[in-house]
């Protein structure tokens, strides 16, 4: 789910889950402080944290609740595209960014990034004098989370740049707070997300899984996908959403092939009849040799799960040159979650 959606959406209990119960992201705590202050400052000058992607290898959708949201159960996979978000300190909030379809992301406290250092600075009683720059590498609005993951990347930098010690519990508190995404940005590697998505299940896996990623021109909206969604639901029995057991088992060994015959997007054909020209790119990766296609998230991006790294690299070069997609990127998961790089490898 996008920024916009997670928004909007308020937590609550799943009541069929075929996994373990996950963990409950405790309630953040109010700030002790009586009035800001200025925060210890890092030893370093600056802080790079780099943050990944996620493909849902399931997202189970329910009907829309009387309060028009849905549960979910999600399966996120998290894969090497990656953004990198630098912080420094300065004498106010700001945020920059670079990168492909840079001009799209907004750089006010709308942003992720800005909302995740104002959340931090709040419950530890600071200003948030910093700056933020986001190098944009995982697609705008294209149902891979690349503004959760921002906001998952800002809130580990700033908690490092400001030598603040947050636990993980209390920065999952924050990144539930943020949005439905956010959460998994942080943790990475393999989990099936329940209620909104934010209740986290580590879930193990055997192996690389290898994909491409074809880039729409544009982006969706993704409440209007959900709205699409109902449109489409309406008169018939949705089914509770669970996780698929043979997908989590496919996973769990490593099993490519199982994986490719278990993957589900319940908000595909929402996608698709919102942007009907996202069948001619499945058509043209599946005609490639990928061993299953399917929209991203709320799309408009769309995966390829590949045999191998040579077939995802022909996969990418056919999907290129089909014209039907601006771009294609190749990615292995599962990927490690929000990461503090190296002071010596930062250049």
């Amino acid at each position: 789910m996008s920024v916009e959606e997670q928004a909007r959406a308020r937590a609550h209990m799943d009541t069929a889950t075929p996994t373990p119960t996950p963990t409950q992201v405790p309630a953040p705590a109010p700030a002790t402080a009586p009035a800001p202050a200025t925060a210890t400052a890092s030893a370093s000058a600056q802080v790079r944290v780099r943050v990944p992607a996620k493909v849902n290898a399931q997202l189970a959708v329910g009907a829309a609740r009387p309060d028009g949201f849905h549960d979910l159960a999600n399966v996120f996979l998290a894969v090497g595209l990656y953004d990198e978000i630098t912080v420094t300190h300065a004498d106010e909030l700001r945020v920059t960014c670079s990168g492909p379809d840079a001009a799209e992301v907004p750089l006010d406290t709308t942003n992720l990034a800005a909302r995740a250092a104002l959340a931090l600075a709040e419950r530890h009683g600071i200003e948030p004098r910093v700056h933020i720059h986001i190098a944009k590498d995982i697609p705008v609005a294209g149902g891979m989370a690349g503004g959760s993951a921002d906001g998952a990347g800002a809130l580990l930098a700033c908690d490092t740049l400001w030598s603040l010690g947050s636990s993980r519990d209390e920065l999952l508190a924050i990144c539930a707070e943020l949005g439905s995404d956010v959460p998994f940005s942080l943790i990475g590697g393999a989990a099936l997300g329940t209620g909104r998505g934010e209740r986290l299940t580590p879930l193990g896996v055997g192996g690389d899984f290898h994909w491409v990623f074809a880039v729409a021109d544009g982006g969706l909206s993704t409440p209007t996908v959900f709205r699409e969604f109902d449109r489409l639901a309406e008169g018939t029995d949705v089914p509770v959403p669970v996780a698929d057991p043979a997908l989590l088992e496919a996973l769990r060994t490593g099993d490519t092939v199982a994986l490719a015959g278990a993957l589900a997007n319940d908000l595909q054909p929402a996608a698709l009849a919102l942007r009907p020209s996202l069948a001619d790119t499945l058509a043209a990766g599946t005609a490639a040799g990928a061993l299953a296609a399917l929209v991203s998230g709320s799309g408009p991006t769309t995966a390829f799960l590949a045999k191998d790294p040579a077939s995802a690299a022909r996969i990418a070069e056919t999907l290129l040159a089909s014209g039907t997609c601006r771009t294609a990127r190749v990615a292995t998961a599962p990927a490690p979650g929000a990461t503090v790089v190296p002071h010596d490898s930062i250049t």
